[in-house]
């Protein structure tokens, strides 16, 4: 089986490198935005026709598409068209200097045959794992592209498995009809026997010591590949093409440089697992714009690793603008975490519409992650109908919990403690979610210093905020259901709440809860409205609630 040429953890050199260049970038704002570098290309061009291959839809042209591929760039490089027509394929290896264009009309169907995709060492949620190769992919190239207004569809039904309550009754039936197995119960669909028998087991992937990608050939079906996984390589495009389908997450940069994903659209069924539509970890300098997703997971998802093995990559993911977007179904509009061990800062989204997401912004880790995520700007973010939280953190991402007393609290910071700071979101508007800004921190590590400026959120629940310190709402309406409280307060410091509207029927503004709620300051904002102004427990202290300039 094939192994591609690259190691996940990179040499220590290039890591030391990377460290130093991160330490004398320029100070980014809204006026000095981070450049990206373009890919350039000669304009010599070799259609996928000229090495026999047909867009008739059954033949397999693998070996015509990349024997097009590797002959552009042994020549220089250029363009290697792919015309209209339904093209069915095995795995596209992309080479520097390649522009894959994609003309209209032109679909990429990656073939059913799993046995066309070899076992691979690639990454599954941000460590090493055995995977079978990717669809599309590339390893340390330079000026690469996938260009045009064509489909590529990575077949990805065949290779994930789906509950019987995600599908109606008709799409049940079919898929029942398709081959595959059942769970015992009736109640689960595999692609096989040998799939079901691995995620029944909870069998691992990933590639500790002394594995190798050959030792999970018995569970190979179950080891489904990210649709495009581009690896260490610098200035690269993707442009207008759309991506559906995919096995697992949809767009997979890893340690790229210079990136530019614009117009793109990524499409998944709801029902998709890790159906992610663009994963960016451990990049540096990217632009995300005028995309379209709408898919079964996160959407937009920036990552740089996970746990100790991310902290010793140590790549954050830096230096990027996303702007210009458009998003549909999706468990989170932009995403930060959960496995962002590696960091992520400097980071600027401006001028994106949610509609229908689960969450907004969503920022998620949990203990033993580590990692800082700092400098996040977000201004002019449109939303409607959010199924969950306009905007969200938390750090107790898949933590089982029934009540807030069963938590782990041991005051306990080291290494895989996650740091979330310094961020400012402007001029934010959602109408309809579940809960207008959610925020939980850690005990031994709050979420700090976040500035919410010009919102206005309508929502069933208004404003939460459970180990956090230096936030600050400015100008924010909050228009909800439940008034009792409008803003709950537990185990946090150091708030400020100024220009604050509510609806004035509240029957309570304040929930202030916990020994550590101290220094809540309430300015320009009229309190006497509300017909009880706040309630204190669980140690809270009413002097500790400061107001100043209040009505």
């Amino acid at each position: 089986m094939k192994k591609l040429p690259f190691t996940i953890g990179l040499p220590l050199l290039v890591l030391t490198t990377w460290s130093v260049q991160a330490q004398t970038a320029p100070a980014y704002s809204w006026t000095n935005l981070p450049k990206i570098a373009q890919p350039t290309f000669r304009k010599d061009t070799i259609s996928v026709l000229a090495n026999g291959a047909k867009p008739d839809g059954v033949t397999v042209n693998t070996k015509a598409i990349n024997a097009a591929i590797l002959a552009c760039s042994q020549k220089g490089g250029g363009v290697v068209l792919v015309p209209a027509g339904l093209w069915i394929t095995g795995p596209i290896e992309l080479k520097s200097n390649v522009n894959l264009h994609l003309k209209k009309s032109a679909t990429l169907l990656f073939t059913t045959d799993k046995s066309q995709y070899a076992l691979v060492e690639g990454t599954y949620e941000g460590k090493r794992a055995a995977r079978n190769q990717s669809p599309i992919s590339g390893v340390n190239l330079e000026n690469v592209a996938i260009t045009g207004q064509g489909i590529v569809d990575g077949n990805g039904d065949v290779w994930r498995a789906v509950n019987k309550n995600q599908l109606t009754e008709p799409q049940w039936k079919e898929k029942v009809e398709s081959g595959g197995v059942l769970k015992e119960d009736g109640k689960t669909w595999y692609p096989s026997e040998q799939f079901k028998r691995a995620s029944t087991e909870n069998r691992s992937m990933l590639l500790t010591a002394g594995k190798t990608p050959l030792d999970f050939a018995d569970m190979k079906d179950f080891l489904r590949p990210n649709l495009l996984v581009l690896t260490g390589c610098k200035k690269v495009l993707l442009d207008g093409v759309t991506f559906q389908n995919s096995p697992a997450w949809c767009l997979h940069p890893l340690m790229c440089q210079d990136l530019t994903i614009r117009n793109v659209t990524t499409k998944n069924p709801e029902y998709a697992h890790n159906g992610d539509g663009m994963d960016i970890e451990s990049c540096k300098n990217f632009l995300i714009e005028g995309c379209t997703l709408d898919v079964g997971d996160d959407a937009i998802c920036i990552k740089s690793g996970k746990d100790e093995e991310g902290r010793k990559r140590g790549m954050p993911t830096e230096n990027g603008v996303i702007r210009n977007n458009n998003v549909y179904n999706g468990h989170g509009g932009f995403v930060v975490g959960s496995e962002m061990s590696g960091g992520a800062r400097n980071i600027f989204v401006y001028n994106c519409t949610f509609m229908g997401t689960d969450k907004g912004l969503r920022f998620k880790s949990v203990r033993g992650r580590g990692g800082v995520v700092e400098h996040i700007y977000a201004k002019d973010i449109y939303m409607k109908n959010i199924a969950g939280e306009a905007i969200f953190f938390d750090m107790y991402y898949f933590v089982k919990f029934a009540t807030d007393g069963e938590r782990d609290e041991r005051p306990v910071v080291n290494e895989g403690t996650p740091i979330f700071r310094d961020m400012h979101f402007e001029n934010i508007v959602c109408n309809g979610a579940t809960k207008g800004v959610f925020i939980r921190g850690l005990p031994e590590m709050a979420i700090k210093n976040i500035t919410m400026d010009k919102m206005v959120l309508q929502a069933d629940k208004g404003v939460e905020l459970i180990d956090a310190s230096g936030i600050q709402f400015k100008n924010v309406r909050l228009i909800t259901k439940s008034t009792k409280p409008v803003i709950l307060v537990d185990n946090s410091h150091d708030l400020t709440f100024d220009g604050i509207q509510y609806d004035p029927q509240a029957s309570l503004l304040f929930s202030i809860n916990g020994e550590r709620s101290q220094e809540i300051q309430v300015k320009n904002t009229d309190v006497a409205k509300a017909q009880t102004k706040a309630e204190f427990g669980k140690g809270a202290l009413e002097k500790n609630l400061i107001l100043s300039s209040s009505r």
